[in-house]
């Protein structure tokens, strides 16, 4: 799976309550929830964020709740990737379960791109290449069966496609 698209910069220890505020979470429809992600970090992105975006941050993003939230509202917004240096590890078990493509990259990103830059992104060998300048990443690929349930567009989907159903 290849994507490509314009990133959004953000830092270290993003929590889930600044990806969305606990205020909204009285719903689970991800089109609500993106209506207000990032919002209380930079109030104007859920405006300015576009489906195909990729975030871009640097260690522990997620970190905080366990609730499914989070990764929701994101993939409500269309992001089509997070790319972290590392994730709070309840953060990255709910992505992969709701099918919102995640990569670690030991390089950190946050540090060597800017808010202009395009990547494209290829998943299945993890590689990352930043369209301005051609330089490359390397992140840890998934392995099939993960990319598959993503590619299902998360758990559910894949269980039933794996019944039948």
């Amino acid at each position: 799976m290849k994507i490509e698209g314009k990133i959004w910069l953000f830092g270290d220890n993003v929590d889930t309550d600044a990806i969305i505020a606990a205020r909204y979470l009285n719903t689970v429809d991800p089109a609500e929830l993106a209506a207000h992600l990032m919002e209380d970090i930079k109030p104007d992105f859920p405006d300015l964020v576009k489906p195909g975006d990729i975030l871009v941050a640097g260690s522990n993003f997620g970190c905080g709740s366990s609730r499914e939230h989070a990764p929701l509202a994101i993939k409500g917004a269309g992001i089509s990737c997070v790319i972290a240096s590392s994730f709070a590890r309840i953060f990255f078990r709910n992505a992969i379960n709701i099918g919102l493509p995640i990569l670690e990259c030991t390089d950190d990103l946050s540090n060597l791109v800017s808010g202009i830059d395009r990547l494209s992104i290829n998943l299945d060998q993890g590689t990352i290449e930043n369209l301005q300048n051609g330089e490359i990443y390397h992140a840890t690929p998934f392995p099939p069966f993960m990319q598959e349930l993503i590619n299902s567009g998360g758990l559910i989907e894949y269980v039933k496609a794996r019944l039948g159903k």
